[in-house]
Order: structure tokens, then C-alpha cells, then sequence
């Protein structure tokens, strides 16, 4: 008889490591569809820890964790490394450029950023920002508060002289050209991590430390875990594509939504029950509530209105699978973020436990279906008043 599987254990977490990663991925520019780069990083980070990596033909990273049991189900953990940004979409007369938002995103809060213009020349960047339309309180006055909110009421002032629409065909700026909002990410000295992005590239290095700290310890997992890092969350495609065929339980990272109403916390993480595609898996969510109750984690729940994530994407394109999604709490999300380095540690020690554990249902999900009155959910899940009950439930007769 093999020997039990070892609990699942709080690891040794490298605060350093998470702080250096979740800078360095925040300073790369990443919008959708403008990726290479920052896919390029994550896949060096993780060679550095020993794992290897593949791309997808649309961009998208996977890895593995290889576990105990190497047949049957195994898991997956979905990350993005794209963030919200804009397009350059008409060259204006007066020198200055129309944009088009990509990703969801208020042009309320585009306002004022410094950008990065990205040409079809690699070695020449251009650096701009966005203002509104009315930008001078000297010549508007009292019009600058009266200006619509919108992207048709901005614009992107270039740092170059220009004029005209032929002075930016001249630099080298074109419709189509990708624009970058800067980041410029603080730490302050009480743990709150402030920038734009933080959605998700923190959750992208809570990730990568979560790993780290498998790979130092030397833990081996009871079930081969997959790591996907997808390019185009921000505009909804996820992880759509490249997930291994065996995977049945699927964990979502990201932010979770920190404003009234909502239990999310800067310095927790959060365990979604649902958001606006519908309930996350009934057993799976539970079950990670259930890791941080048992370890002492500070996790809260909350439910998420206007939100999708990878998980929704992957489902939408046939994954046979549970879903889940797991977040850090950030205030002002898609616009001025900010989160606090504890519930990022508070995440990152979940998925350590997590990728620890056994799936909710290793037998049962070791193929992608089975007979009715062997489905075990009675043991979590009751059907009828009277509780849990061993086996299916009996039908009585009707004399």
C-alpha cells in the first residue's frame, strides 16, 4: 500500500522576488495584441526556476508542473500578461492623434497618462500623452469641466513638432500603431503597491512566486499542474486556446474588484463565487475557502458585476472543466490601481496550498465523464433535507 500524500503546507515565500517581478513585468509595455515582449520575460523568469516553455501560435504561454499521478485529470493555473491600452486610430490635422480604447476601459481615466507610441520601426519609440480636447484652463475656463467623457473627447499630444497629419507620416506614425499607457508603479513604505497594470501583472508575479517557492522547497505535487499565461484577456479571448486536454479543474488569477459594495479587500485575497458570465464551480471555490480557513489565510468572498476573466473565455470555447478565480484586491480597477503587498503574500500562499492538494474529485474527474450514481457531489452538496448521504439518492416506491 503506497503511503499517503502529504498535507498541504504554508511554504517560504520570496517577498523580493514577487516586489522585483511584478516592477519589471509592470515597466514592459503590453497591450493586447502587442505581447512578445512580456511573454518573452515570463518564459525567461521560468527557465530560470528549471521550466521549460512553449508558445502558442496566438501567443499564449504554457508550462507545466509535473505531479505524483501522471494519467488521469490534472489542473491549471490562468494568468495574463496583457493589459488595457489604445490604437491609434486617425492622424488629426492639427499633429495630434484620435484614439480607440483596447480592452474596456474609461477614457476618464486615460486622461493625463504619459504614453508610449509605438511605430513600425523597432528602434524608434515615441513618447506623448493624452489630454482632453479642452486642455487649457486659460483658454476654456469654466468649459474644461463642461467637456463630454469619452474617447471621442481626447486626444494624444505628441513629443515631437508636429504639425500635421504629413509631420507624423513623417515620424513614422500611422493608424493602426499601438499606444501604451505608463505604468509608473510605487511601493510605498506601508506595503500599497500603486500603478496602472496592476491587472493582472501582479497577479502574474504572485503567480511565478508561487512556483518559485514549489521549485525551492523541493515539493513535489500530487497532480501535474499547467500554467497559462494568456495575451488577450483585456479584450476577451483568455484562454480560449491552449489548455491541456486533461484538465479538469481550472484557477483563474486576477484582480478582484475593491470599491463599495464589495468585500474585497487591498490586503486580502479574494475567492469569486461569480461574476457577470455566472457562479464559479460550486465544489472548487469552496474548497479553496476551505484551504484558507485551515491555514489561516485571510481570504474573502464577493461576487463581481461587470467582470470576465480567462475562465470565461475558456469555457465559452468547450473547456470540460471546473472553474475558479482566485484575486488580489484592487482599488480603482482599469484605472488608477492600487493593491497592498499582504494580499498578494495572502494569494500567492493560497496557490502554494492549492498546487499542494489533490483535485476536488481525483477519481471522478479522471475522465471527462461517468455514470450518474457514481457522481460524488451528495458528500458536499446536499439533495435533499435530510444532509449528506452515503451513495445515490434512493427513489421510493410509489405504494
Amino acid at each position: 500500500m503506497s503511503a499517503p500524500a502529504p498535507q498541504p503546507t504554508p511554504l517560504t515565500l520570496d517577498t523580493e522576488y514577487l516586489r522585483q517581478v511584478m516592477l519589471e513585468l509592470l515597466e514592459i509595455p503590453s497591450p493586447s495584441g502587442r505581447t512578445d515582449h512580456v511573454q518573452q520575460y515570463v518564459g525567461e523568469r521560468l527557465s530560470a526556476l528549471g521550466i521549460s516553455s512553449t508558445l502558442t501560435r496566438r501567443g499564449a504561454l504554457s508550462a507545466c508542473l509535473p505531479g505524483r499521478r501522471t494519467t488521469g485529470a490534472d489542473r491549471a493555473i490562468v494568468a495574463h500578461t496583457d493589459t488595457i491600452g489604445a490604437m491609434v486610430k486617425r492622424l488629426k490635422e492639427n499633429g495630434r492623434l484620435e484614439l480607440t480604447m483596447i480592452g474596456t476601459h474609461s477614457a476618464r481615466f486615460a486622461e493625463g497618462a504619459h504614453v508610449r507610441i509605438f511605430t513600425d520601426d523597432l528602434n524608434r519609440v515615441i513618447t506623448g500623452q493624452i489630454l482632453p480636447l479642452k486642455a487649457s484652463g486659460h483658454r476654456y475656463n469654466d468649459g474644461v469641466d463642461l467637456q463630454g467623457v469619452g474617447w471621442a473627447h481626447i486626444e494624444a499630444r505628441v513629443d515631437e513638432p508636429v504639425e500635421s497629419i504629413l509631420d507624423l507620416r513623417d515620424l513614422g506614425i500611422d493608424v493602426g500603431d499601438f499606444v501604451a499607457l505608463l505604468p509608473n508603479p510605487v511601493i510605498t513604505a506601508s506595503g500599497y503597491v500603486k500603478s496602472r497594470h496592476l491587472d493582472d501583472k501582479a497577479g502574474v508575479a504572485a503567480v511565478l512566486t508561487a512556483v518559485k517557492a514549489i521549485v525551492d522547497s523541493g515539493t513535489q505535487l500530487p497532480v501535474s499542474a499547467h500554467l497559462l499565461i494568456t495575451c488577450t484577456e483585456e479584450i476577451g479571448h483568455g484562454a480560449s486556446h491552449g489548455l491541456d486536454p486533461d484538465v479538469a479543474e481550472i484557477v483563474s488569477v486576477d484582480a478582484a474588484v475593491v470599491a463599495p459594495g464589495q468585500q474585497s479587500r487591498e490586503n486580502a485575497a479574494t475567492v469569486a463565487m461569480g461574476d457577470s458570465v455566472g457562479p464559479f464551480d460550486y465544489h472548487l471555490t469552496r474548497k479553496l475557502a476551505s484551504l484558507a480557513t485551515e491555514h489561516k489565510i485571510d481570504l474573502v468572498r464577493d461576487v463581481f458585476d461587470f467582470y470576465r476573466s480567462d475562465v470565461a473565455a475558456a469555457v465559452e470555447a468547450g473547456a470540460h472543466a471546473r472553474v475558479a478565480l482566485l484575486g488580489f484586491g484592487v482599488d480603482a480597477t482599469h484605472g488608477h490601481e492600487r493593491t497592498h503587498l499582504d494580499g498578494l503574500l495572502h494569494l500567492t500562499q493560497l496557490l502554494c496550498l492549492y498546487l499542494q492538494s489533490d483535485l476536488v474529485f481525483p477519481e471522478w474527474d479522471a475522465e471527462p465523464a461517468g455514470e450518474l450514481a457514481d457522481f460524488p457531489s451528495l458528500a458536499v452538496q446536499p439533495a435533499n433535507e435530510d444532509g449528506p448521504r452515503e451513495g445515490p439518492i434512493g427513489i421510493a416506491d410509489d405504494e
